[in-house]
């Protein structure tokens, strides 16, 4: 199957697609556009045709409509919505909306990879949730009575039954071959959460688990070649924050 396609009855020769194009795969001969060899497969060419003659067969474009330009969104707003933003760890005992899971996986579908690779995968744990962290709080338990490095971090933690998961109702784990591309995606995940109304923690003891537990990782079964990058916490705040926390200067270095 080609990976793009172009409809020369409505393709102008206008020649945008050719020069956004990042792989240098398009070249215009003969007075047509046509699709070379090391093509990524960015889409680019499909969003900057003016008269719609692009088509990626095998890809989803049911909802690759009109753009929003980030323009649109105030500036002063998002910055001090991102600075007001907190690590939850209170959930009040309230499912999360399908709905809402929907918008947050299309956030993390489209946050940029390398390449273009779209090599980042999403495990909601689902119904072996309270498994999975009866495992990890064993794992855990284990580690502080043998005198591991996180010892010290949780000398004066009480590792409960919640401990992973704080009892939050939805919990994904961010997979990826690449751990750039699964974090950029967390992040986007994040971002689309705090809009709807729910709070988000990384909790970066359970990716350890999953990275160092065959049972853990056995029961995720996470795609071939993949690692647990982030594993997201999400649900209602049982929790309202009044000020933004403060921050250290910044370390800047202009060369």
């Amino acid at each position: 199957m080609a990976k793009v396609v172009i409809d020369t009855s409505k393709c102008v020769v206008c020649g945008k697609c050719v020069k956004d194009c990042v792989a240098h795969a398009l070249v215009i001969e003969d007075g047509s556009v046509k699709l070379t060899q090391g093509c990524i497969e960015c889409g680019h060419c499909f969003a900057v045709c003016p008269t719609g003659a692009v088509d990626m067969p095998g890809y989803d474009t049911g909802g690759c409509g009109d753009i929003t330009s980030m323009t649109e969104i105030d500036s002063e707003t998002l910055l001090q919505a991102m600075k007001s933003r907190r690590t939850i760890r209170q959930y009040k005992y309230i499912p999360v909306e399908q709905e809402k899971i929907d918008k947050i996986l299309e956030a993390g579908r489209y946050a940029p990879t390398g390449a273009n690779s779209q090599n980042v995968a999403f495990t909601i744990l689902g119904s072996k949730q309270a498994e999975l962290e009866r495992e990890g709080v064993k794992l855990f338990r284990a580690a502080v009575k043998a005198g591991s490095k996180f010892s010290a971090f949780l000398r004066n933690q009480d590792i409960d039954d919640n401990f992973f998961f704080k009892k939050a109702p939805l919990v994904i784990v961010v997979s990826g071959h690449d751990a750039v591309n699964a974090t950029l995606a967390s992040a986007y995940m994040e971002l689309e959460a705090n809009t709807l109304g729910l709070g988000v923690l990384y909790s970066g003891f359970f990716a350890i688990c999953a990275r160092i537990s065959p049972k853990i990782r056995a029961t995720l079964k996470l795609p071939r070649g993949h690692r647990a990058v982030t594993c997201m916490i999400i649900g209602y705040p049982d929790v309202a924050y009044k000020r933004i926390a403060p921050r250290k200067p910044h370390e800047i270095k202009t060369l």
